[in-house]
């Protein structure tokens, strides 16, 4: 059974804990002052089709929660409110934000949470509400504050290990590294702040779309001050979220920078290197073509019977080298 936990509550209390939904909706009516509360964990069809008949949900709030894989957003569904929410947490061994998604539906007088992962701790968010019967006798719309606050508060060790690899990072961009294996370090950091990102920007709105209905809705004052606490809480997530993508951003660009200077360097000494053994073969062709035409032995051949034509071939070769040697010395080639 997906069913997690399944109570009702008056005035912030526990007053029933039931195990059906039918039972729910029987024992709900008898309590109209109240308002309950049922976690589920991944519903089956059958369960969805359940929830339409006993909680006179409307068709597509269920049909949209039932299918997943949302971006986080706020809607109103009649006199249903359907949120999604998309917890994270972080694997820092593998530098991986992992996302969840957590949908509730907020009636007038019950609310239903659905997830499909183990994060958030919704048991630990009631067990918190349970114990401050002033907030959760606000009734459904507090237990939606506390789940925001919850996601939002998960938020920050995932932003904190975000940022110390985003330290280590900087820290490998001048020193000697694997130039292919951080260009895709910080590549996939990116993506995963790029995902956390989609996470928390769209709760600004959440929020925001909120705030527009306290009037309306007749949200009570110390709830709006702790959404208005929330909404800044929200916002200061948001702006870490967007610096270490920036930071990110211009890491893979001054890496991306280093390593063409590195590459260029590396061109450089390649080039000074071939000047160097191009000077040298200049140097020593002009001595070795004296000595290949006059290691030629054919019998006739200028100055060969000369008693100084050895000594001139000699000193031709020292003086072409001198003089090539020369010539590249002043142009910087050796």
């Amino acid at each position: 059974m997906p069913v997690v936990d399944n109570a009702i509550y008056s005035e912030g209390s526990r007053i029933l804990t039931l195990s059906t939904l039918e039972e729910t909706r029987t024992r709900l009516d008898e309590h109209p002052e109240g308002f309950a509360w049922v976690g589920l964990f991944r519903p089956t069809p059958e369960e969805a089709d359940s929830l339409i008949s006993q909680f006179d949900f409307h068709p597509l709030a269920l049909e949209e929660a039932y299918k997943g894989h949302h971006r986080a957003k706020i809607e109103r569904y009649g006199h249903n409110l359907f949120v999604v929410l998309r917890p994270a947490r972080y694997d820092d061994g593998r530098e991986k934000v992992e996302v969840g998604e957590v949908h509730l539906v907020v009636g007038p007088n019950y609310v239903i949470t659905i997830r499909d992962a183990e994060s958030p701790d919704l048991a630990a968010v009631r067990r918190q509400l349970e114990r401050h019967p002033d907030l959760l006798g606000l009734g459904p719309q507090a237990v939606l504050y506390a789940v925001l606050d919850r996601v939002v508060d998960e938020y920050v060790p995932v932003l904190e290990g975000i940022e110390n690899d985003v330290d280590e990072i900087e820290d490998q961009l001048f020193a000697e590294h694997d130039d292919d294996r951080l260009s895709r370090r910080i590549y996939a950091l990116y993506s995963e702040v790029a995902d956390l990102g989609r996470a928390v920007h769209p709760l600004v709105t959440v929020l925001e779309w909120l705030h527009r209905g306290y009037e309306k809705y007749g949200v009570d004052q110390e709830l709006q001050r702790r959404l208005r606490a929330l909404h800044e809480k929200v916002m200061f997530v948001h702006d870490r979220a967007r610096s270490s993508q920036q930071l990110l951003d211009k890491a893979l660009t001054v890496h991306a920078t280093l390593v063409a200077q590195n590459q260029a360097g590396i061109a450089q000494r390649q080039s000074e290197q071939m000047k160097k053994v191009s000077g040298w073969a200049a140097v020593l062709f002009a001595p070795t073509l004296i000595a290949g035409i006059y290691g030629m032995n054919f019998e006739i051949m200028p100055e060969l019977k000369w008693p100084w034509g050895y000594p001139m071939a000699l000193a031709a070769m020292i003086a072409f080298a001198l003089a090539l040697y020369a010539i590249f010395k002043t142009k910087k080639w050796m």
